[in-house]
């Protein structure tokens, strides 16, 4: 599975959220580039599967179980990853997501409001915490932040969701500005509506909502696969002079 000669050859790549959907997507497309992934997975038989698949097909993986909204949690994941690869490359934040409890700002719960920003923002933060000062000590390398279409334009009954991906816009150019010296640049996927089987799920809860998104994405909706092949661009050398920059893979979403 390995390449010898691919864009990720001799990197290590750790990703949140690696056990579903675009984080699976990702992780199975670095292993087959030549990279060593860490699965950073809070639910332990998703991680082991994605790992044991990636191993099983000739390449390099590693699951470590990994609660982006616990500080413990990421601080020793990405000690043990150290210990395990001995470097990080590609810090790939893709843990985070919506749910069917969010809603316009006056009717949305509270509880919602920090679940969210815990989760997507803060898991963001966190992991940059400490992924950054691994990176740093080995030279540099690539951040990519999982943002959200929603965080670049207006939308309607997301007011949770889109306060925690647009503080991840945000903190992206900052944290790009802060570690250029460094030689690590930081940027952001903003997908729209993607066919994983959780938003295929919350297409079941909210048909109407998820029809009239799903309108505006004029080229389909987005698969996870083509989320990963951006994360790829953004994880190799391909990308060494972009940084704080925020890629909307959308279908054409935020334009239509």
């Amino acid at each position: 599975m390995n390449a010898i000669n691919g864009r990720l050859a001799g990197k290590v790549a750790y990703i949140t959220g690696a056990g579903a959907g675009i984080g699976r997507a990702a992780a199975e497309l670095f292993a087959r580039e030549g990279a060593t992934v860490i699965i950073a997975e809070f639910n332990s038989d998703d991680g082991e599967a994605v790992a044991e698949a990636i191993n099983g097909k000739g390449g390099k993986a590693r699951f470590f179980r990994t609660d982006v909204t616990n500080e413990e949690s990421v601080r020793e994941s990405i000690d043990a990853a150290i210990g395990f690869a001995g470097r990080i490359d590609v810090l790939y934040n893709n843990a985070g997501g919506s749910s069917a409890v969010d809603a316009r700002v006056t009717d949305c719960p509270a509880e919602e409001f920090w679940r969210a920003v815990k989760l997507d923002l803060f898991g963001t933060w966190i992991t940059c915490k400490y992924g950054i000062a691994a990176m740093m000590k080995s030279g540099g390398g690539s951040v990519i932040n999982s943002c959200s279409v929603f965080a670049l334009v207006g939308t309607r009954g997301k007011d949770a969701y889109t306060a925690a991906k647009g503080g991840i816009s945000s903190i992206t150019r900052s944290m790009a500005v802060e570690y250029a010296a460094h030689r690590i640049r930081v940027n952001a996927l903003a997908p729209a509506v993607t066919k994983t089987n959780r938003v295929l799920g919350l297409i079941e809860i909210q048909p109407d909502v998820m029809a009239k998104t799903s309108e505006r994405q004029l080229l389909g909706l987005v698969e996870p696969g083509e989320v990963a092949m951006t994360a790829l661009f953004l994880a190799s050398e391909e990308s060494r002079t972009t940084t704080g920059q925020v890629f909307a893979v959308d279908g054409g979403f935020s334009i239509s």
